[in-house]
């Protein structure tokens, strides 16, 4: 009997023995090339059907039955996938393992970014920005302007709509420092160049809604740039019809230099429209970018900016026909006088960081803004509105328009910045400091004359049909804070991957002495499903901090409009509420990204505003509540092989109640459609081209100076399409050609507004004796070829 126990127990023993050699544990961990840990990498056995997913150090550890061979996968989006063979692996194996980045890589939004976006902050690609075709050369709003959720309906302008709001809604930062524009452009021809260096920039990050504590006060969008550090010598040069631009940087280990000089002149685009005359827009900006590191614990940054644009127009005459095929109608006019516009501005920011450890350091940014602007201009008119098929006047007269507005404003910042990582989470917040200067002494009148009456008039009074005065000057302080914490933990099951970031944002004003306080919570989901699903989930409470132009009360006496500042004015409000859903995929074995975001956004203590081109005037007052409600989709990807194109559609509807009437915000766009299409000769990747469509719904609008309640018409719907072609004269990867100074040499053609349709940007109204009014629509630019140049060094 002891010897059966004994035979027993070695057959046991033996047993377990073997059942130990056939498995085995497989442990390590995953980094980039730069020694960096590969979040939520993919390390799989494809044969053993196993599969687990690095953490965020970059650890992973995987049970594998034994045999001869057994081949591990490692993968990543926007790495490139390596596999392992492991021979006759037993026991406990460790493997670490580098992923390379893969030169087609995925991105979010554009899709090109390294790792997958579980926020609502996403990364846009930078390499669209020279190859995209442009009127303005403000390439990153431009690309922006043919996001989902984003909207613009003048080629002229950089300025655009996120999901109903206004222009002033969108806040733009540089390097974590708020931007601001020129205040007093009422037109997209008077827009200068934008105070994004497109040659400069390193990131883009975009935001339409649902965005992180970290980011200010407003109620619709976040844009964030930061501009790269050159890591040897570099210099590029483009030049084109439109403009010219000239980018020298240089680094050592400590030290780098960027600097960025660009031109632009839209002359030769502003003669294509039916105003004729002698336009002199002259734009020109320079900027600065210094880095220093004299040891691993310190770093202090630079940045400077000198703007100087003029728009300088005098017009001759103009004919504009519209109206139906059966009702066409001709406007004519032959103007005396001038316009002679100044945008003059400054900015610098110097920012010094000390980095305790490699994932703790803080910040100190300052910041200075300086603007001084004037708006002049004498413009009289004399013009016939005649029915075409009748040869009728429908309106003889003259109009006389006079400005003489000037802007004197800075605004100074400190910021102080604080950020850590421990384990999971991501800590960030932030205490400003700004000091807020604003002088205004403005005087605008206009007069309409219809057949020798004076409009309007009532037989005994003559009035200017719009007369206003403002003297005003605004010194105030803003204190902003901000606590923010990014959260990245998996489910029970160790599979399933969240990301949660939940903050709250503190602002207070001295002018009005109104204290916000903005709670914001966002949720993103990997399920263990399926890893090539995001989920997000977004809510918050933005607030839109009242500044010059949203206190700007008007109140009018004896025909005289005076415009003064109310104290009693509160902060917008807008409550966000947003779920998305992206699926990454590959058809015939390229990289595809299919996004969809619905939204909901309540307001509240809207100022209302009217939009006459790219001028917004508000009423000064909060009277307003409404909603704002839609549906962004997106396809990202590779429709021809090694090239990125998107297509997207918007669809949305929106209302404010005023004065008891439901009526469209001004800028309530029902639908848009945006596609950036780019291809390659087959063959070669020397010939590029590059088609940018766009098709937007009109805008509401009435006639000037009018209750917004009477917003009973709307523009046609904006539709353009712009077509580049590029051609490599001398390409940087050519091997014998690597001695060569010129990495890149490329020359193209652009044919804007390919289709030559008529856009209309706004009206300008004729009113007759009686009263009655008639619009005539101001077209923007026509079809155009623009020849430009671009060499790499």
């Amino acid at each position: 009997m002891k010897l059966k126990l004994f035979i027993l127990q070695i057959i046991c023993l033996c047993a377990f023995v073997s059942a130990q050699a056939q498995t085995f544990t497989l442990s390590g961990r995953v980094i980039d090339e730069n020694n960096d840990p590969v979040e939520f990498a993919s390390v799989s056995c494809p044969k053993q059907g196993k599969m687990t997913m690095t953490s965020l150090k970059g650890d992973y550890s995987l049970q594998l039955q034994s045999a001869d061979s057994v081949e591990i996968r490692f993968s990543m989006v926007g790495y490139k996938t390596k596999v392992r063979t492991l021979r006759r692996p037993r026991g406990k194996q460790t493997m670490q393992v580098v992923l390379h980045s893969s030169d087609n890589a995925l991105s979010e939004v554009t899709i090109t970014g390294k790792r997958i976006e579980t926020g609502q902050t996403q990364e846009l690609s930078k390499e669209h920005l020279k190859s995209m075709p442009s009127t303005t050369g403000n390439a990153v709003e431009e690309m922006i302007q043919s996001q989902a959720g984003v909207s613009t309906h003048s080629e002229l302008s950089s300025q655009y709509n996120v999901r109903g709001g206004s222009f002033d809604e969108n806040s733009v930062y540089i390097n974590n420092v708020e931007i601001f524009r020129p205040f007093l452009v009422r037109s997209g021809q008077q827009e200068g160049i934008s105070v994004i260096n497109p040659d400069m920039v390193e990131k883009i990050g975009f935001s339409t809604g649902g965005y992180e504590a970290r980011y200010g006060d407003k109620m619709s969008s976040a844009l964030n740039i930061e501009y790269r550090r050159p890591k040897r010598f570099e210099a590029s040069a483009t030049a084109s019809m439109l403009g010219a631009s000239a980018f020298v940087g240089m680094s050592n280990k400590k030290f780098s230099w960027s600097n960025g000089l660009r031109y632009k002149t839209t002359k030769y685009l502003l003669g294509s429209m039916d105003t004729k005359g002698e336009y002199q827009p002259t734009f020109i900006d320079y900027q600065t970018y210094l880095t220093y590191s004299p040891n691993k614990r310190w770093d202090i940054k630079f940045l400077g900016n000198i703007s100087d644009n003029h728009y300088n127009f005098t017009p001759e005459d103009r004919e504009t026909n519209f109206g139906t095929m059966e009702n066409v109608k001709a406007f004519k006019v032959y103007f005396d006088g001038q316009e002679k516009d100044v945008f003059r501005t400054f900015f610098g920011s110097l920012g010094i960081t000390r980095k305790f450890n490699e994932n703790t350091s803080l910040s100190l940014i300052t910041s200075a803004f300086n603007t001084r602007e004037q708006e002049k201009y004498d413009i009289q008119g004399q013009y016939w509105l005649t029915q075409t098929e009748t040869s009728e006047n429908l309106g003889v007269g003259t109009y006389f328009q006079h400005t003489r507005n000037y802007l004197k404003a800075h605004v100074e910042s400190a910021k102080l910045l604080f950020k850590t990582k421990q384990k999971k989470h991501n800590i960030e917040a932030a205490f400003t400091y700004k000091w807020e200067h604003i002088e205004e002494n403005s005087v605008e009148y206009e007069m309409r004359d219809s057949s020798k009456y004076s409009i309007p008039h009532t037989g005994k009074d003559l009035y200017m049909i719009y007369s206003m005065r403002a003297k005003n000057t605004l010194t105030a302080n803003r204190v902003e804070a901000y606590a923010q914490d990014t959260y990245r933990f998996t489910g029970s099951e160790g599979k399933t991957l969240y990301t949660l970031n939940y903050g709250l944002r503190l602002a207070y004003w001295s002018f009005t002495k109104e204290t916000i306080l903005s709670p914001r919570l966002s949720l993103g989901i990997i399920p263990a499903f399926n890893e090539n699903i995001t989920m997000r989930f977004a809510t918050g409470l933005y607030y839109q901090a009242p500044f010059f132009k949203e206190i700007r009360d008007t109140t009018t006496t004896n025909g005289i409009t005076y415009a003064s500042l109310n104290r009693k004015a509160k902060s917008q409000r807008s409550i966000h509420f947003i779920a998305g859903f992206d699926y990454r995929f590959k058809m015939n074995d390229r990289p595809f990204k299919f996004t969809a975001e619905a939204y909901y956004k309540a307001l509240g203590n809207l100022v209302p505003y009217s939009v006459n081109n790219v001028k917004v005037v508000y009423y000064g007052d909060n009277m307003c509540s409404g909603h704002a409600a839609g549906l962004d989709l997106k396809l990202f990807g590779e429709f021809v092989p090694g090239t990125d194109s998107w297509v997207s559609l918007s669809l949305m509807n929106t209302s404010m109640k005023l004065n008891g009437k439901s009526i469209p915000l001004p800028t309530d766009q029902r639908y848009a459609v945006n596609l950036f299409f780019t291809d390659y000769f087959p063959g070669t990747t020397r010939w590029k081209m590059s088609l940018k469509l766009a098709l937007a719904d009109g805008l509401p609008f009435s006639a000037p100076h009018r209750e917004l309640e009477s917003n009973v018409f709307r523009a046609p719907a904006y539709k353009r399409a712009d077509v580049g072609l590029n051609y490599r004269i001398i390409d940087n990867s050519d091997r014998h050609k690597k001695r060569n100074p010129i990495r890149n040499l490329w020359v193209g053609a652009e044919c804007l507004n390919l289709f030559g349709i008529n856009n209309v940007n706004s009206y300008y109204w004729i009113t007759d004796v009686t009263g009655q009014q008639y619009a005539v629509p101001n077209y923007l630019t026509g079809r155009q070829i623009n020849v430009k140049l671009s060499v790499d060094f």
